[in-house]
């Protein structure tokens, strides 16, 4: 089970950063002059990141039995 977990916080880390780096690029390109994928990929993020915590507390509260 830890290993399953293990897995599913390194997706969810990867994720994150590459929705973070996809962000970056293309707030730095200036092509989306109404910030709308700017704010899906921001809401994108948060969300692999709550999975992330998640992920990572239910690894902690295994560990700690």
């Amino acid at each position: 089970m830890q290993t399953l977990l293990t897995i599913l916080l390194v997706l969810a880390a990867g994720a994150t950063l590459f929705v973070l780096v996809k962000g970056v690029i293309g707030m730095a390109q200036q092509k989306d002059l109404s910030g709308r994928r700017s704010q899906d990929l921001m809401r994108k993020r948060v969300l692999f990141q709550a999975a992330a915590i998640l992920v990572a507390v239910l690894l902690l509260l295994m560990a700690g039995r």
